[in-house]
């Protein structure tokens, strides 16, 4: 079950079935068994052309048409919706302002004019354009480079037009799962090994399977899953309240290493009253403090 206006992340090794659960939900392969509801209604009760105006689709390559502009890529839905063209240009428009493309800019151009962040953000405006509830998406990074992967990552999650969104996203990246996953289903041979919140499967393992898949990658989850809220119980706060805010409480300490990466003095983040500060030294060991009293071993 995934709540309304959540994120829930899909991860497994090669094969474990992410993609073909994620395709029974709008019915591009057809379930042999089983019931899925969306909305309480079971999708074989309604049309695939019905279900899939309500759900919007993004994908590893993003699938967009070479020889169509980004406005015609971006209308195909629409067009087929019958909307009026002014409507269609008009949510266009304010659509990729959202997503911080220059509709001027881009509008005209062909896909292989575009970089691999603008593509990726257009495939989203055209899964988006018809204000579907539910987004789907396969591997939706997986065709950039690493360092645009994770800065595209991060500015889409901050981005207004997906906050209320429910999102089940595919991934085989552990990192861009417990980054953008309320809960993540581990999947292997076609089961759901383990269902959880990031935390839960890290620190509270359901068996020696879901421990071995992230051992290798624990100490970098462990650097997005802690957030400074769960350190500040190890600092004291400052006496000075009017101190500028570095930091907000709900900020991973992978971020905040970064940050004393530029920054190498002590840094400030407020929280209620109360404002702390803490050096480098002092979040190393709160943080070693906090993860070494969690559970890491399978129940």
């Amino acid at each position: 079950e995934v709540p309304r206006g959540k994120r829930m992340v899909l991860l497994g090794t090669s094969g474990s079935g992410k993609t073909t659960t994620l395709k029974m939900l709008n019915r591009i392969i057809e379930p042999s068994s089983g019931l899925i509801r969306i909305n309480g209604q079971n999708i074989l009760d309604q049309s695939p052309v019905e279900l899939r105006r309500n759900i919007g689709y993004v994908i590893q390559r993003i699938g967009l048409f070479p020889h169509y502009t980004v406005a015609q890529n971006i209308s195909v839905v629409p067009r087929l919706l019958h909307w009026e063209k002014e409507k269609t240009n008009a949510e266009m428009g304010t659509l990729l302002e959202k997503l911080r493309l220059d509709p001027d800019e881009v509008l005209n151009k062909y896909p292989h004019q575009l970089s691999g962040g603008q593509r990726q953000r257009v495939g989203l405006a055209r899964a988006l354009i018809t204000s579907p509830e539910i987004i789907l998406m396969d591997e939706p990074f997986g065709a950039l480079d690493p360092i645009t992967r994770e800065s595209i990552r991060k500015e889409f999650l901050q981005l207004d037009v997906l906050k209320d969104k429910t999102i089940v996203m595919v991934t085989h990246d552990l990192e861009e799962a417990f980054e953008w996953g309320h809960q993540i289903m581990v999947m292997d041979k076609g089961k759901c090994i383990q269902l959880g919140t990031p935390s839960e499967l890290l620190f509270k393992p359901a068996n020696e399977f879901i421990f071995d898949f992230m051992e290798h990658h624990r100490f970098q989850l462990e650097l997005v899953v802690v957030k400074v809220k769960d350190l500040l119980p190890h600092f004291s706060p400052a006496k000075e309240k009017t101190i500028e805010n570095d930091l907000t409480p709900s900020d991973n300490i992978r971020d905040v290493l970064r940050l004393f990466s530029r920054k190498n003095q002590s840094l400030t983040v407020r929280s209620g009253e109360d404002v702390y500060s803490f050096s480098k030294i002092q979040l190393w060991q709160a943080f070693q403090e906090f993860t070494g009293n969690l559970q890491h071993v399978p129940s």
